[in-house]
């Protein structure tokens, strides 16, 4: 279903399980849309609220005008929230999703009950790192460099033993809208969260990848001390550990939302 933001933007939404259900909010990565996130759903306890949506420059979502700004895509997910009625919502945030939900649970503690950290961090790379990144893609586009990005998102088992799947994932990267793309890596680039993250009171699950080679598991546990997250290791895992290790994700997530109040 479209979204349509103050801006006039239109966000490509999915909202599925029953309305009186536990929400839960995914914010996909940097490169993928909400398919992201279609291993990983089938694993969860029936009953939830699943939205997922692209965020803006990615998926089906139109991309902003001007340049890529955190407070911008925060934004979007609070009027996301506020348009649709929902409070108490547990966000699940992957790499930009992950900064997405600090900046939400920061602005809007009304908002989020709980938030699930995956392959993030409060800060992410250099400015410097990023706008190499950006110059690549406006100059060369997302394939210039997509295989350097995919050596970073999948552990090597994942690329072996799957040929097929990596080269859709490859498909979904290259086929991102390159300002799309460029965009939200300078939302990235200007993206420092470390003092709201560390103000943050409400509970948090942290998880990373063990073959993470975008936000390496050492940064995503810094980030989960930060703030008093607990914090979990995924093995065999890369970047995007919904689509490598669905089931041991979804059984983290599951025992967090045990645990906390909906």
């Amino acid at each position: 279903m479209p979204f349509t933001t103050t801006d006039g933007r239109v966000l490509n939404l999915c909202d599925t399980g029953p309305r009186d259900g536990r929400v839960v909010i995914f914010a996909n990565s940097l490169g993928t849309d909400l398919r992201v996130w279609d291993a990983l759903l089938p694993h969860l306890p029936a009953g939830l609220r699943l939205i997922r949506y692209d965020k803006r420059g990615h998926g089906l979502s139109d991309a902003g005008a001007g340049p890529g700004e955190m407070a911008r895509l925060v934004s979007d997910a609070e009027e996301i929230c506020d348009g649709l009625g929902l409070t108490r919502v547990t966000f699940v945030g992957l790499s930009i999703g992950g900064l997405i939900g600090q900046g939400l649970a920061a602005r809007r503690p009304d908002l989020v009950q709980a938030l699930v950290l995956m392959d993030t961090a409060a800060k992410i790379g250099t400015p410097e790192m990023w706008q190499a990144r950006i110059d690549a893609v406006r100059t060369g586009g997302i394939a210039s460099i997509a295989e350097a990005i995919l050596a970073r998102w999948f552990a090597p088992a994942f690329r072996d033993d799957n040929p097929a799947a990596f080269a859709l994932w490859r498909n979904m990267l290259i086929r991102t809208p390159a300002e799309g793309y460029a965009s939200a890596c300078e939302a990235i680039a200007g993206a420092d969260l470390t003092e709201s993250t560390r103000a943050l009171r409400l509970p948090v699950l942290a998880m990373a990848g063990d073959a993470d080679g975008s936000t390496p598991p050492d940064l995503v546990r810094a980030t989960a001390a930060l703030c008093g997250a607990e914090f979990h290791l995924v093995p065999g895992a890369g970047h995007l550990p919904c689509v490598e290790r669905p089931a041991e994700v979804a059984a983290l997530i599951t025992a967090f939302l045990g645990r906390t109040t909906p």
